[in-house]
């Protein structure tokens, strides 16, 4: 059985990234997975790296002491899954803040000679389903920050097998259909995941 742990982020549960959370988590059930459903708003989970976990960032294994309960999640997970919303054109802070906080030295990635190095290849596949507000060329004018940081820093300390980025542009301008299409979109992809 495969453990996928699924980040959301976003506060409003009547959200539209709401029932693309809801389609992704019950589409990977259905198929018999464990999932580890982590609504970061729900579960309170503060973004803020506080003075001290900075100053002790890299102190592996005990900079791990203040999000140990989310490291041992994402140490179980072979699948990782993120849900959000695009906002400013980046994620939303709470999840900034969970990658800040728990993606650390000896965690996420160990540092070699000063490279780092992946350290999550246990997670073999990695997806993230959101949305934007502007269209596709507006976030490529910007470099479409988000698409980056998961396509290449989430990726690299994973090195995953599979990899899926699935972005519905121009949200405040879709219709019905349009969400409609992209919900089956997320749920076709998740079985195939």
């Amino acid at each position: 059985m495969t453990r996928a742990l699924v980040l959301f982020a976003h506060p409003c549960p009547e959200s539209f990234s709401a029932a693309l959370h809801t389609s992704v988590v019950e589409t990977l059930a259905e198929r018999g997975w464990e999932v580890d459903d982590c609504d970061l708003n729900a579960e309170g989970f503060s973004p803020v790296l506080t003075e001290a976990e900075r100053r002790g960032y890299h102190d592996a294994p005990d900079n791990i002491g203040p999000v140990q309960e989310y490291v041992d999640r994402v140490r179980a997970a072979e699948a990782l899954v993120m849900v959000f919303p695009v906002w400013n054109f980046g994620y939303p802070a709470i999840l900034k803040g969970f990658l800040d906080r728990v993606f650390l030295p000896g965690v996420s990635f160990k540092l070699v000679d000063g490279k780092v190095m992946p350290n999550l290849t246990h997670i073999k596949r990695l997806a993230a389903v959101t949305t934007y507000g502007g269209t596709r060329m507006r976030a490529l004018l910007v470099g479409d920050p988000p698409r980056k940081c998961v396509t290449r820093a989430v990726w690299h300390v994973c090195r995953p097998m599979k990899m899926r980025y699935l972005a519905l542009y121009d949200m405040n301008r879709a219709s019905d259909a349009r969400r409609g299409a992209f919900l089956g979109k997320v749920r076709r992809e998740m079985e195939a995941f």
